[in-house]
């Protein structure tokens, strides 16, 4: 018969493991269910995409940050920095109005000299693997790198009119600006989906180094580190990224601010 001791010892040491299992898978699980730029606050010891994005921003604003992925020391630094010149509360986090500031910030850069320091030309190209996924040259800025990751989430997804531009990212299916939306929104490039009337008019107009967004009143499509992804691709081979380019005759020609 076992004593009422050895009973309690296992079952307060199941109790302990269950937290500890759980204090590990939680923040793991935000983050990777949160990883839009400007859709959470962020402040030290978090980590994810849109971490990797703002260490991007700053550095792009001009406050040179290690783009790794983890709200550390040193990007508390960089924030509190770029508070100060922002005029924005100090206290070394960045909250969703900051976010939608620092970005606004990174936007409203005009010389050509200034867009050519926060994004410099290519050396190489995004690659299809035979997976079918796209791979972003090794010297992309992580904002480029962020949108080829959201693309490759959703490049074999069934086309579907008006797919994409509910208020929540995830859909069944998603049509051409819905395409976009979804991947200009996981790297923090929009706030909502828009339609391809609306591309026509998004960001400064012409070709951009990285990034070009080709849009008319019936489609739209993106140039992303040299591949192109748009809903017709899925024709031929089941997914949105094609090497091959198109024609852009009668097509609005527009490029994200600094890309």
């Amino acid at each position: 018969m076992k004593s009422k001791g050895v009973v309690l010892k296992r079952t307060s040491a199941a109790v302990v493991a269950s937290i500890c299992a759980i204090s590990l898978l939680a923040p793991a699980g935000a983050d990777a269910k949160r990883t839009v730029f400007g859709e959470r606050p962020l402040k030290k010891g978090m980590r994810g995409t849109d971490v990797r994005v703002l260490q991007d921003y700053l550095t792009q604003a001009g406050f040179h940050t290690s783009v790794d992925g983890q709200f550390g020391r040193r990007t508390r630094r960089s924030v509190r920095h770029w508070e100060r010149s922002a005029e924005r509360r100090r206290n070394g986090r960045v909250s969703r109005p900051d976010a939608r500031v620092l970005r606004a910030e990174v936007e409203e850069v005009d010389s050509s000299t200034q867009e050519q320091s926060l994004a410099p030309a290519p050396t190489g190209e995004a690659t299809i693997g035979p997976d079918g996924l796209a791979v972003a040259p090794d010297d992309a800025p992580e904002v480029v790198k962020a949108l080829i990751e959201a693309g490759n989430e959703i490049h074999d997804k069934p086309y579907r009119y008006g797919g994409g531009h509910g208020t929540e990212l995830e859909d069944s299916g998603y049509d051409c600006s819905g395409s976009m939306s979804y991947v200009m929104r996981k790297a923090g490039l929009l706030d909502s989906s828009r339609d391809s009337t609306g591309f026509m008019s998004y960001g400064r107009r012409g070709e951009g180094r990285w990034v070009t967004i080709y849009a008319n009143s019936g489609h739209s499509y993106m140039i992303i580190a040299g591949l192109r992804f748009d809903t017709s691709g899925r024709r031929d081979d089941d997914s949105r990224w094609d090497e091959r380019p198109r024609s852009a005759d009668g097509y609005a020609v527009r490029r994200p601010p600094g890309l």
